[in-house]
């Protein structure tokens, strides 16, 4: 009888696997702990100071007709790797230098797949790869994770993949988020003892990631299919278009797999989100040699004004005469760029001649003579249609860029024109601003001519909502912006508080203080950045135009001093040897401490743009204030309720 249970056992143990692999790393300050195991599936936790904050998440890839990854995985090899080292941006638009220290752990399967755990000190990242020869479609890629009971998420809803991705932020129980809603990213998880923002970053050859709910602990993701056959929308066939025909596939490979980064910043401080520069470190080396033709810069902007100017003998419009205009205005203040928006071409569809009434020629030549050069909007579907031969027109024309707009697609197509469009444009030196677009996902690292990209409601919202609140403008740089640049386009002159707040789409009006509008220049991420408004009405705000144009576009060092996630943000920036300081708030009023003890020793003059004694109640009083500073100064900065505090500050 003994021997038949011991040899019952050995079949039993026999049917069993022998272990599951288990493996461990630790951020370079051991504040993560990253745990994998490798068992019938493949799945990870992530604890911060611990504390777990990702309970479980299980990864994998599901191909149609080859052996999937993370199912039944034996792991051949696994490597720990420590690395330290200084990144420099070409166009730094948080820091000039980065520190792009991790420890990596690498687990080599038998099947010569890899699966790469980047582990930061704000935060852990994975990819999957391989050196797979031949064609490959992928069905699926396979990512659950499960937070601790009570996790919330600020959660960017979608209708749709197809999408603009221009979201408000739903503060949500995990609970309450069925598998039928789903978000794009960025996206926040509070968990109670820390924040996760989730998001993607060197995605190349795939799709885009959408995360999605099932009314539990557990987010799951999907991702758009192949898109087989497209047609024209018939309400808007020139920029809308409809997904007649998917594959049952969402990836379709040649060669090897290499997945985006799946990228964790976590934090249980709000201000590590605004710092973080993971989505630009796991991004792909620079991928163009000569960069010095690319410059930042403001851009004075026509589409939110409607080209709407005073004082002039001519009828402002669509016409030569109005874009001059706009020149001289730009070129009075030193505004590098005037972009041509919506109606410069002959349609819409005919990108490649000119709307009677605007002789771009004309004005590139005249904008020339004045110091500012332009960028042309065009439609996604024309430009993709021609590619070559209209960029290399708008370069003979002597554009020095295009804004690109209504991409609203995630499939891998679209994010391969995405990356056609951005080594096209370095091959013709021209910038990219992507409008209509989704979130930056490290594109910017390889061609850092794609300067911003939108992929947010912004200040366009005001023509026909009040969505961008000062609540909203208070969450984005927690969240949108951890994955890179945002063209929010501020600088509103119009100003009103939700009670009084009106909406039109010729003449709109920004919801918060002016103060709160010019604190975006400096709080918000955006080589190329926007003066929304009309020049008549910065004409009659010179002593707002004076001070916003003060405020660089790039930085080589960003402090946050103050943030909470929809309440409120202090930032400090330096650019060459001066700060800047901006401070916005929600619809309370509050005072936050300026504590300056990050000047080098000396004597400072601050200048200091702030929300008016009556800005409670009219938005647009402010006031200006000079006073000398040294690193030894605390400054109480006086917000208004959806107000705003900007500060200059430059060594005597």
């Amino acid at each position: 009888m003994k021997k038949r249970r011991l040899i019952q056992f050995l079949i039993l143990l026999m049917a069993m696997p022998v272990f599951s692999q288990k493996y461990e790393v630790l951020s370079p300050d051991e504040n993560i702990r990253l745990s994998v195991s490798v068992d019938k599936v493949i799945s990870w936790k992530a604890e911060h100071n611990g504390n777990v904050i990702i309970e479980k998440a299980e990864v994998g890839i599901d191909f149609l007709s080859s052996e999937d990854y993370g199912v039944e995985t034996k792991v051949k090899k696994h490597l720990i790797e420590k690395s330290s080292s200084i990144l420099y941006p070409v166009i730094p638009h948080k820091d000039s230098e980065i520190k792009d220290e991790y420890v990596e752990l690498t687990l080599i399967a038998k099947n010569k797949s890899k699966l790469k755990f980047r582990v930061y000190n704000d935060g852990v990242a994975y990819q999957f790869s391989d050196n797979y020869k031949g064609e490959r479609k992928i069905v699926n890629e396979r990512l659950s994770v499960t937070f601790p009971a009570n996790t919330k998420s600020l959660f960017p809803k979608e209708e749709s993949m197809y999408s603009h991705n221009e979201r408000t932020y739903l503060d949500l129980k995990l609970e309450d988020i069925s598998s039928d809603d789903f978000c794009s990213l960025p996206v926040l998880f509070n968990t109670g003892k820390a924040k996760v923002v989730m998001t993607e970053t060197a995605l190349h050859n795939y799709p885009g990631m959408f995360v999605r709910g099932n009314s539990n602990e557990t987010m799951d993701v999907k991702f758009p299919n192949y898109a087989l056959k497209v047609e024209p929308d018939p309400q808007m066939p020139d920029r809308n278009q409809t997904i007649v025909e998917e594959a049952n596939y969402m990836t379709q490979l040649s060669g090897a797999l290499k997945t985006p980064w799946r990228v964790f910043v976590i934090s249980d401080d709000d201000r590590i989100l605004v710092e973080s520069n993971l989505s630009f470190q796991l991004a792909n080396p620079l991928a163009i040699k000569d960069t010095d033709w690319i410059k930042p810069g403001k851009v004075a902007w026509d589409w939110y004004n409607a080209n709407n100017i005073t004082g002039v003998d001519f009828r402002s419009g669509l016409n030569t005469e109005t874009y001059k205009y706009y020149i001289d205005f730009a070129s009075a203040n030193g505004i590098e760029y005037v972009i041509l928006d919506e109606g410069w071409t002959k349609s819409t569809t005919e990108i490649l001649e000119f709307n009677p009434e605007v002789d771009v020629t004309e004005l590139i030549r005249y904008g020339k003579t004045k110091g500012v050069e332009l960028i042309l909007w065009v439609l996604w579907k024309p430009l993709d249609e021609n590619l070559h031969t209209i960029l290399k027109t708008y370069k003979d024309w002597g554009v020095k860029g295009v804004k690109v707009d209504f991409m609203q697609r995630n499939d891998q197509y679209m994010v391969e024109s995405y990356e056609r469009i951005a080594k096209k444009c370095a091959e013709f030196e021209l910038l990219v601003d992507f409008h209509g677009s989704f979130k930056p996902s490290g594109l910017r690292r390889m061609y850092p001519n794609v300067i911003n990209y939108e992929g947010v409601k912004g200040s366009e919202n005001n023509k026909w909502s009040a969505d961008a609140s000062p609540e909203h403008n208070v969450t984005i740089p927690f969240i949108r912006m951890l994955a890179g640049p945002m063209d929010y386009t501020p600088g509103a002159m119009s100003n009103g508080h939700m009670d009084n707040h009106l909406i039109s789409f010729e003449r709109p009006m920004s919801v918060g203080t002016r103060a709160h509008q010019v604190a975006m220049y400096v709080v918000y991420e955006a080589p190329l950045q926007m003066l929304c408004d009309s020049p008549s009405r910065y004409y009659k705000e010179q002593e707002t135009v004076d001070f916003i144009v003060q405020i660089p576009t790039i930085w080589d060092e960003t402090k946050v001093l103050h943030g909470v996630v929809g309440d409120y943000i202090a930032v400090a920036r330096r650019n060459a040897d001066s700060w800047y300081l901006g401070a916005m708030t929600d619809s309370s009023a509050r005072e936050l401490e300026i504590d300056l003890s990050f000047l080098d020793e000396g004597q400072y003059t601050m200048v200091i743009y702030k929300d008016g004694i009556n800005a409670h109640r009219l938005a647009e009083d402010y006031s200006i204030e000079t006073i000398e500073i040294n690193k030894q100064s605390k400054i109480s900065a006086q917000l208004a309720g959806g107000g705003g505090w900007s500060a200059i500050i430059t060594r005597k």
